[in-house]
């Protein structure tokens, strides 16, 4: 099956494997954030350039709601051909929540981990990464997820090589990585413009006018959204406003 997304009925879509619950009222948004910037800064994203952002990038320390479940994930990048290449998950379609959706390793935190530590252990369980390759470089902002409650903090590292990564089956269908490079190209990024529930209106960016951007990569055979798309944008947005 291609990547592209295809109507199951009236409000849901298959975007790869997983179905994206669009409700009805969803429309087209706009331009990605780094729509202003010139084609050369589009041609190539070296590792380099992102380690360098994020680390300038300072997150405040927003402590986690205690509605919320503490979590982490982590984005790992690696020097690829002199582009930087980021690692990223398929979950298993048996898993009870974001079925075979895209997403990077990670979970909840344990009892007295720092995010660092449980998104290294999460990453070593998930698809078999060596904690020794990884250099944690900052963290992105956190951010809510509202099907599994979780405060979840993006911690970005390095990678000394390449990784031989060895999916775990009862967690993850597929392991992969993707250029960032490829992600800002034409016709991959878009953006929806989802309308609020009622109960919700005042909680999210865009209430005043009753909707919330959800913003969708279009990879071959995935459709990378929800949280992990969140993540990409901000780092994307970070290293070409530098």
């Amino acid at each position: 099956m291609d990547g592209s997304a295809r109507r199951v009925g009236p409000s849901r879509w298959r975007g790869g494997r997983q179905v994206i619950p669009r409700p009805a009222g969803a429309t087209p948004g706009g331009p990605p954030p780094w729509a202003g910037r010139p084609p050369t800064a589009l041609r190539s994203l070296p590792l380099a350039d992102v380690v360098g952002a994020v680390a300038a990038h300072r997150v405040g320390d927003l402590a986690c709601p205690p509605s919320a479940r503490p979590a982490a994930v982590l984005v790992a990048l690696y020097d690829g051909d002199g582009e930087a290449r980021v690692v990223l998950t398929r979950r298993a379609a048996h898993m009870r929540s974001h079925r075979s959706e895209v997403s990077f390793p990670g979970g909840r935190m344990e009892p007295g981990e720092s995010p660092e530590e449980a998104a290294m252990r999460e990453a070593s369980e998930e698809v078999g990464l060596d904690p020794g390759q990884v250099t944690v470089v900052g963290r992105l902002s956190p951010l809510s997820t509202h099907t599994s409650h979780s405060w979840l903090v993006p911690v970005v590292a390095t990678l000394d090589r390449p990784p031989a990564l060895k999916p775990q089956p009862a967690e993850v269908d597929r392991a992969f990585d993707v250029a960032l490079v490829d992600l800002v190209a034409d016709g991959t990024f878009r953006e929806e413009r989802w309308p609020l529930p009622a109960a919700a209106a005042g909680d999210e960016g865009g209430s005043e006018t009753g909707w919330f951007p959800v913003w969708f990569f279009e990879l071959p055979g995935d459709t990378v959204w929800g949280a992990t798309a969140k993540v990409l944008v901000e780092l994307l947005a970070l290293v070409l406003a530098a």
